[in-house]
């Protein structure tokens, strides 16, 4: 059933896009080879979604109007922007929110949110501010996708929002099968443009946050590399010069505080400096990002226009070697993403550094790169130890790499995943070798949970209610209760039908008395030969079971 464009749907969208680009981060780094092949647009667009989608999380308090909630997103994404392709996904996003919080000024236009119009005008600012914030536009871009969305949205003769997002998806991805045929580097390389395939996926996820379905197969089954959709027969003609980074190119990038009056002049000298420029933003506040041989001149020019902050400069892949890093400690760490002090005094037992995760604040790429470089090691191994933070942990891999440090992620879904592949971590190994034996222990362990519902929802065992006892296996809802002990016996002994050898049990703040006394003598009497390890986790689930 279509639903209304509305402030809980701007929370959906920031949602499913963040998973959903997430999920496409490698393939759209894979396809990356304009205007820098540099193989990280996916890793940007999902950082500065990160960031927009923070921002939501934080208007959230009470109950926002669509417009808190759209101007929450657009100013999370200016100031949380990466690369070329977030500066004009910021940008876009921007463009939305200028109309649809003037839709939603002072509560949400009745019932249904912002109309269909308004979503109309909102994908037009939203082209038109884009191709504005670019110094040099050039097809079959992303700009290119943009304006194709909003051609679409305006023909759709549909009277909802969600049929003119609907609209726009569709014309969306036929401008994108396209951008080979306009942009010759594309052609050769044989794939759809990088930014493109991302614009797609944030407007895909628009879709299905205002639709209620899923969202549609990933990048990879959809469009991956172009293949059959080579150039046009128009794609030997002369199209506009596509900039192309010079040697010994960085890349710079900052937050700018400055007079709207300001940015013209400064888009000259900037403009004169080199390429790929994009200064997004407005009413104060401004995110630049260039290519340029000269990043003091960048940031000096910066200055004078007004008050830049957040300044990173890099250096482009492949052109020149980065600049001169903090020395390292040679050697690996481990860094284990934990829901409770008692299990992150455990995991620093064993030797990891660790981070705590506050109950329903995730860390993001951002907290965890910084995690990963203040391990101080040249090797890090990256434990999530939950299903949730996949993408964020991938992401803050991709970033610490680039900073020069060798960081793979064991793809852990539980706290006792990661203590299983911690037990079995040897820093004497080679790196590769020891990621594998953690990998394969992680995978071997089974996990459990029992928790309390929050909500009415859906689940594999049937419909719970607020306060129903869940009792969860490999992520799935097996058991609805009402007493905690008997739903964490029948999760333990369902978790046992396949054997085991050793059962862990590790216990949070609400779990009731006795809880572990009972589980012990359960397995004891049942299941001879398998030990059980008993241990406080301070976690706000009740109990997590691991069975190895």
């Amino acid at each position: 059933m279509p639903q209304p464009l509305d402030a809980d749907a701007v929370r959906r969208w920031c949602r499913i896009a963040l998973d959903t680009v997430g999920g496409a981060r490698e393939d759209i780094d894979a396809i990356n080879v304009y205007p820098v092949a540099d193989g990280d647009t996916g890793t940007n667009l999902y950082l500065t979604l990160e960031s927009a989608a923070q921002a939501v999380t934080a208007a959230a308090t009470g109950r926002p109007t669509l417009a808190e909630a759209v101007r929450g997103m657009a100013h999370g994404a200016l100031i949380g922007a990466r690369g070329n392709s977030g500066t004009i996904l910021a940008q876009l996003l921007r463009g939305m929110a200028e109309v649809l919080a003037e839709a939603g000024t002072g509560g949400d236009p009745g019932p249904g949110g912002a109309d269909a119009d308004a979503v109309r005008r909102a994908l037009r600012r939203a082209a038109a501010g884009a191709y504005e914030a670019v110094a040099r536009p050039v097809e079959g871009t992303m700009l290119t996708v943009a304006t194709a969305a909003a051609d679409a949205a305006e023909r759709a003769p549909g009277d909802s929002a969600a049929e003119v997002v609907a609209a726009a998806c569709a014309g969306a991805r036929r401008a994108l099968a396209a951008t080979p045929g306009q942009l010759p580097v594309l052609a050769a390389a044989g794939v759809v443009d990088a930014g493109g395939s991302g614009l797609v996926a944030v407007l895909d996820a628009l879709d299905a946050a205002l639709s209620g379905r899923a969202p549609d197969a990933p990048l990879r089954d959809r469009l991956g590399r172009a293949g059959g959709l080579g150039p046009s027969s128009g794609a030997a003609e002369a199209v506009a010069e596509c900039p192309v980074a010079t040697h010994d190119s960085y890349e710079v990038i900052y937050l700018l505080e400055a007079g709207d009056e300001a940015i013209a002049a400064l888009r000259r000298r900037l403009d004169a400096l080199g390429d790929s420029l994009v200064i997004g933003g407005g009413d104060g506040l401004f995110h630049v990002h260039l290519h340029t041989v000269e990043p003091g001149s960048a940031v000096e020019a910066g200055i004078e226009a007004g008050r830049p902050h957040r300044i990173r400069i890099t250096a482009l892949a492949g052109e020149t070697a980065a600049p001169p890093r903090p020395p390292r400690a040679a050697g690996r760490a481990v860094v284990a993403v934990l829901p409770g002090e008692g299990l992150a005094g455990l995991c620093a037992e064993a030797g990891a550094a660790t981070l705590t995760a506050r109950p329903g604040e995730a860390p993001g790429a951002g907290e965890l790169t910084a995690a990963v470089h203040a391990a101080g090691a040249a090797e890090v191994v990256l434990l999530p130890n939950d299903d949730e933070l996949w993408h964020a942990a991938a992401a803050a891999a991709e970033q610490a790499r680039a900073d020069g440090v060798r960081v793979a992620v064991v793809p852990t879904r539980s706290p006792v995943q990661g203590l299983a592949a911690l037990a079995v971590h040897a820093p004497e190994r080679r790196f590769d070798e020891d990621v594998v034996a953690m990998t394969a222990a992680a995978r071997a362990t089974r996990f459990g949970e029992v928790d309390v519902a929050e909500r009415q929802s859906w689940t594999m065992a049937g419909v719970c209610q607020a306060g129903d006892v869940l009792g969860l296996v490999d992520g799935d809802v097996v058991v609805i209760g009402h007493d905690p002990a008997e739903v964490a016996g029948d999760v333990l002994e369902r978790m046992l039908t396949g054997g085991g050898e050793l059962v862990t049990l590790v216990l949070g703040g609400t779990a009731p008395a006795g809880l572990a006394d009972r589980l012990t003598e359960q397995v004891r009497r049942g299941h001879l030969g398998v030990d059980t390890v008993v241990c406080a986790g301070g976690q706000s689930a009740p109990l997590l079971i691991g069975v190895e």
